[in-house]
């Protein structure tokens, strides 16, 4: 059935192979994989158990945390735990990312009741301004760490930031070394060793790859680095990885010889936005029998490169097939590479058939 994403793990594990030799071997740093970008998919999840250099399996949401909680590896819950869902938090997951005391109570509390000590890694926001105790505010940091420090059952476990998501904010050495420098100044203050600085996620990798990551960061947090071989602050290709492990496949349900300019006054499409159309005369158009409810046009790429999106609505994805050296047909098959958004969207639409190769 289509639409279609075909998984290919064996593409998948070389790409883990390389980015574990760029963050362990080149980095000096634990390396947490991420599962989100393809909503803990079992063949994914079964890879990353088996693989022997994976010490943390991560996902910002708890439903696919419970999908492959204690089956041998460590887990870590990457967005910050909901009120609504701390027993689950606590049942499932290993460590948790927080930045609000009154969360670590709870969790302080669930964990008592379910006879747990449950792990903390206290979030530092650099600058990016998503999640996190602004550096500058060091009395908020050091009260959160000696919250933590006093409650039974917690155990305040590092520290950690995420750059690059929200705010678009590039890792670079000046600020992860503040970083570093807050890790020191907590564990010169409350005389603790901290197990973990967790130094952001596949933007920061390309300074484990150059040599520049600063002298202690010691864990990186990584998805679309292995699943699509980026390294996410430049969008460069990382060494030994490859950007087609997986591919999107839709079927054509219509294809006919259509001028390129609609006819009328043009006003809003279904999600508001006011198109803005090329003249190319008339061509030839495919619609496929997919959307933007199940993909990302902008972020899908053709694999036969004579092809050009020309948009979408919510079920239909138009194409201009004028240039192709192909003779397609209704029926046939186009397969697209795909960016971390339309990777995100078809892993999560049922309406996208996983298959795996």
């Amino acid at each position: 059935m289509y639409p279609r994403l075909n998984i290919d793990l064996t593409k998948l594990k070389e790409n883990l192979n390389a980015v574990s030799k760029i963050t362990k071997q080149q980095g000096g740093c634990s390396m947490m994989i991420v599962t989100k970008g393809l909503c803990a998919e079992p063949g994914l999840a079964n890879l990353l158990l088996s693989h022997p250099e994976v010490d943390f399996i991560a996902d910002s949401r708890i439903q696919n945390i419970k999908t492959f909680a204690g089956c041998g590896k460590k887990t870590a819950l990457l967005r910050l735990p909901m009120a609504s869902e701390i027993s689950d938090v606590v049942r499932y997951v290993d460590l948790s990312f927080n930045s609000e005391l009154a969360t670590i109570r709870l969790l302080d509390q669930e964990a008592e009741r379910q006879g747990k000590v449950h792990d903390i890694l206290l979030m530092i926001d650099l600058g990016d301004l998503r999640e996190g105790i602004f550096y500058q505010d060091e009395d908020q940091i050091f009260a959160a760490v000696e919250e933590c420090l006093a409650s039974k059952h917690i155990r305040f476990y590092g520290v950690g930031v995420n750059l690059t998501c929200y705010g678009a904010v590039i890792p670079k050495e000046d600020n992860l070394s503040v970083l570093v420098e807050t890790a020191r100044k907590i564990e010169e203050k409350f005389k603790i060793q901290l197990k973990m600085v967790s130094g952001g996620n596949s933007s920061s990798i390309y300074l484990a790859e150059r040599g520049e990551l600063p002298k202690g960061i010691n864990n990186l947090r990584l998805g679309e680095a292995f699943l699509l071989g980026n390294d996410t602050a430049y969008g460069t290709r990382l060494p030994g990885t490859v950007d087609d492990a997986l591919i999107l496949e839709a079927q054509i349900i219509e294809l006919k010889h259509k001028r390129s300019l609609p006819i009328g006054e043009i006003g809003v499409d279904a999600f508001g936005q006011r198109p803005v159309y090329e003249d190319r005369g008339v061509i030839k158009r495919a619609i496929l029998a997919i959307g933007k409810q199940d993909t990302d046009p902008e972020s899908m790429i053709p694999l036969d490169k004579k092809i050009d999106i020309l948009g979408a609505s919510s079920d239909h994805l138009i194409l201009d097939v004028s240039k192709s050296d192909r003779d397609y047909k209704v029926g046939d098959v186009i397969s697209f590479r795909l960016g971390y958004s339309g990777m995100l969207k078809c892993a999560t639409s049922r309406y996208v058939e996983k298959g795996y190769l």
